[in-house]
């Protein structure tokens, strides 16, 4: 027994120590389990809470699914609207192109009408007086009036010429 403890008893200490600390992790987690068999005081009131939740559950469903399908349905009343718009649009400039009139002047006067009719509750704003970004003196080209900017050399590299 000396022998085998003075050649292996370094292994045989930590093989001690590492059985130790799985002993104690695998006591926890059975320490952290519900009381009892697993499953058997839950099973007594199980169908009742299973078919509530369930019921719940697809009723939530149901609710998420109507309200989807009136998002859907507004959505293409929509786009059925803007189609018939542009349709409407179509007719009247193959209409005013037959009669040889300008179609885009009169697409600009029905989009002035659309306008008109929804800007005539809203107040035009006034826009005010904005002055030049630079004064009436800048030339870049002859170095005067810039400011701060002024000739700097070239980055240096290996491509610099040569």
């Amino acid at each position: 027994v000396g022998a085998v403890l003075s050649s292996y008893g370094w292994y045989v200490l930590l093989a001690v120590v590492a059985v130790y600390l799985l002993v104690q992790k695998v006591s926890r987690s059975l320490a952290a389990r519900p009381s009892g068999r697993p499953g058997a005081a839950e099973a007594a009131e199980e169908p009742d809470v299973v078919v509530r939740r369930q019921e719940a559950l697809a009723a939530a469903r149901l609710r998420m699914q109507e309200e989807l399908n009136a998002q859907a349905e507004r959505y293409k009343e929509k786009q059925r609207q803007l189609e018939e718009e542009r349709r409407r649009q179509k007719i009247a400039m193959w209409e005013s192109m037959q009669e040889g009139k300008s179609y885009k002047g009169n697409l600009k006067l029905n989009q002035q009408e659309v306008e008109s009719g929804a800007s005539a509750s809203a107040v035009p704003k006034s826009k005010p007086n904005k002055k030049p970004l630079r004064g009436g003196g800048y030339n870049p080209l002859s170095g005067e009036g810039g400011g701060t900017c002024s000739w700097r050399p070239g980055r240096r590299g290996p491509s610099a010429g040569g």
